[in-house]
């Protein structure tokens, strides 16, 4: 049994296989996920796990190289909008509109949904290296 960390199996798994430059989305309650793309259900109820909470677990587990982001987010979401700039202030962040995101999606190794309720809560985060 892990000491620390995550202990969802199934999320700690992908995170271990996944390679440099694939990708993985942490989504709000809302955001669909494509047919053939796995999903990791972590929602229990509104807001639980919230969207902060599962980006920082998977933060401490996963190294990653960039991130893309809904535009958005920028005016609608301005709270998180800054959490995540000052966060993620040492890897190039884009910021595409929220249907490119979603067709993005598409492409992603998986989909860790979590139960946030706030508007243009997801990322989807590039697999880097630790060497």
């Amino acid at each position: 049994m892990k000491r620390t960390g995550i202990q969802n199996g199934e999320l700690i798994k992908i995170l271990a296989t996944i390679g440099h430059t694939q990708t993985l989305v942490i989504s709000d309650v809302g955001l669909p996920v494509p047919k053939g793309v796995q999903c990791i259900d972590l929602a229990l109820i509104a807001g639980i796990p919230s969207f902060v909470d599962v980006l920082d677990a998977v933060c401490n587990e996963f190294v990653f190289e960039a991130g893309i982001l809904a535009e958005e987010l920028k005016e609608v979401n301005v709270e998180m909008y800054r959490f995540l700039e000052e966060k993620f202030s040492d890897i190039p962040l884009s910021f595409v509109p929220h249907e490119t995101l979603k067709a993005l999606s598409e492409d992603s190794m998986v989909i860790i949904r979590t139960g946030e309720t706030r508007s243009y809560c997801n990322i989807i985060l590039q697999a880097g290296v630790n060497f």
